[in-house]
């Protein structure tokens, strides 16, 4: 069951699109955060795979953040352009 309730757009203000893209960037940050202390624990475990691996994850989530922004950015900007 997925959740998409045209609702919150009167109660967020926010539309739906935007909403969604601010929760993907949020999710994004947060993930690379936390595989950012996963990596040190592997490291202090003097685990090379593992940091490799929470490495990787935390590239692709701080990629996925980057990608968020600039589309948020388009959709907001008055001239549709990327802020920086």
């Amino acid at each position: 069951m997925t959740h998409h309730d045209h609702d919150d757009e009167r109660i967020t203000g926010t539309a739906d699109e935007h909403y969604n893209l601010i929760s993907v960037l949020y999710h994004a940050l947060e993930g690379a955060s936390t595989y950012e202390i996963y990596t040190q624990d592997a490291e202090e475990a003097g685990d090379d795979e593992l940091v490799e691996f929470f490495q990787q994850l935390e590239e692709e989530e701080a990629q996925r953040a980057e990608r968020a922004k600039e589309l948020l950015a388009k959709r907001i900007s008055p001239q549709g352009a990327v802020a920086r």
